[in-house]
This record gives structure tokens, sequence and C-alpha cells, in this order.
């Protein structure tokens, strides 16, 4: 019997039969589940679910009562729901409620057909890189990873920021620029990839550093080694700026160096046996949309 933990944000009225149809599957192969609090309270709201279901909030989440963590909504939920999994090698599957779903990859048409597979364990784990970043002030304090990207913004809307970036304690450059992104694998087809960054499949051992607007157009993203150490110096004309950990933000000041690394746990995502990256990158890009193909 699989256990499931469940989490959650606000959805479209639209999914609302779907949504009941899922929480029917699960009763109807004798799952046992658990929500998370302000979800359930939600679901109870807004599709009737009934009342005698198990809830957990963040501050008493144990990953290891359960087999695989349930992520409803879109890549932002997702993003969410690894604080809570964290380094406990819990499992992630994501039902996709939201738009363009890299990560939340299961669309809820499928919904019954992935959920058998899954009810059967009849599928496959992918490992995620995820990337650490450590400051001498403590910014995000023990969430302090991300698994799409870190990002360097300005704060304001009028002037560029200053990053100088070292490789290694090498000098790589001073990038002039609305911002600037470290993405991991998986980051590559999110923030990274809308300012001109690469695609790169889930195992490239690597990280990309993408400017955001740069003031300079012969500076292009950059690939490394997830082995490399990123160093990050910054300036800018105001006082502050802002970084950000996947959906995670706070306010640094300028001077503030940030040092980006490889963490030592990974993320596990679930994935479907008749699943691929490559399957779902052509699907969510459109690629061979074509009426001469």
């Amino acid at each position: 019997m699989q256990r499931f933990a469940i989490y959650g944000r606000e959805f479209s009225d639209k999914y609302n039969d779907q949504i009941r149809r899922f929480f029917s599957l699960l009763d109807e192969n004798d799952s046992q589940y658990a929500i998370y609090g302000p979800f359930c309270a939600l679901m109870q709201k807004q599709i009737g679910l009934r009342a005698d279901i198990d809830t957990f909030e963040k501050e008493d989440f144990d990953p290891t009562a359960y087999d695989v963590m349930l992520s409803i909504g879109g890549d932002g939920t997702m993003l969410d729901t690894t604080t809570f999994v964290r380094d406990s090698k819990l499992p992630i599957l994501g039902l996709n409620t939201g738009r363009l779903g890299f990560l939340s990859s299961i669309n809820l048409e499928q919904m019954d057909e992935a959920m058998q597979q899954v009810f059967k364990g009849a599928y496959m784990i992918d490992t995620r890189s995820v990337l650490k970043v450590v400051t001498e002030e403590g910014f995000f304090g023990d969430e302090n990873f991300a698994l799409n990207e870190l990002t360097i913004h300005k704060k304001d809307t009028q002037s560029m920021i200053v990053v100088h970036v070292y490789v290694d304690g090498k000098f790589l450059n001073t990038y002039w620029a609305d911002g600037l992104i470290i993405a991991t694998p998986t980051g590559s087809t999110a923030y990274s990839l809308s300012c001109g960054g690469p695609v790169i499949l889930p195992s490239s051992a690597n990280f990309i550093i993408t400017p955001v607007a740069t003031h300079n157009l012969t500076v292009r993203p950059v690939l490394i080694s997830d082995a490399s150490v990123i160093t990050l110096k910054m300036e800018g004309r105001s006082e502050n700026l802002l970084m950000s950990l996947d959906s995670r933000s706070t306010t640094i000041q300028d001077g503030t160096v940030v040092t980006v690394m490889r963490n030592d746990f990974e993320i596990n995502l679930v994935r479907l046996k008749t699943h691929s990256f490559l399957k779902t990158l052509r699907h969510k890009l459109h690629w061979g949309y074509d009426r001469r193909n």
C-alpha cells in the first residue's frame, strides 16, 4: 500500500472535477495519505473534500512516513515541495494545474493512467542535482538550496547591477545587467531559458551562468562543471539587491559575497515509464508541431 503526502496551492475552479476524481482514485485504491493543512482546508471549501483527513504542517512534516509526495499545481508548487522533502530522498510527483509544467509533468487528462502506475510502484526515479548558496550573513537559513536556480536582481527599475564572477577563485567576468542567473540542469528550462540560456539534460553535471538583459551584447551564457565553486561579488547603484532561490527571495546589501556550489544531496522526481525528459521537452516546447510534419 502506497503512502502519500500531498502538497498543493490554489488552482482554478475548472479543475475541480478532476481533483475530486484524484481523491476518489486514492480512496478506491485504499491509499493512505495526508494533506498539507492549508491546502486541505482549501480543498474542503472548494471541492467538498471530507473532513476526516490527516493533515501535516511544515514544522511537523516527517518525510520518512511516506512513499511518494504528490504536488498539485505548477512548477512553482513543485519547487515549494522541495523545501518539505529536503535531503530525505522522498520522491516527488507533480500533477500539473499550471501552464507549461516541466517539473509538474503529469497533465490531469493523464491522471488515471499515471496514478495506476504509481499505485503499482511502476515508476522510475530521476535524481536532480541541487545548488547550495553560502553567505556570511546566512541568508535563507537551512533552506539555502535550489532545484532550479539562484538569481541576483536589481530591486528597482532605475539602474543596472554589477556582479563580479569568479570560478574556482579565477576571475570570469564582470556582468553589467539587470540580473544574473546560476541555473542547474533542471533550471535550464526555467528562467535561464527565457533569458537565452541553453537547454541541457538533467543528468548533465553543469551550472549555467546566464545574464539577464546584459549591457554588453557580446556576453553570452556560460556552461561550467558543477564541481566548480562560483563566487559572486555584488555592486549596484542602489543600496539593496534581490536574491532568489527558486521561489524564495530576500533583500541583500550591495557588497554581499555569495558562494554557489553543488549541494551534497539531490532531489528525486518520479518519472513514469512512458515518459522521458526528451519527450516532455518536445511536447512542452511544441517542437515538430508543424503541418509539414
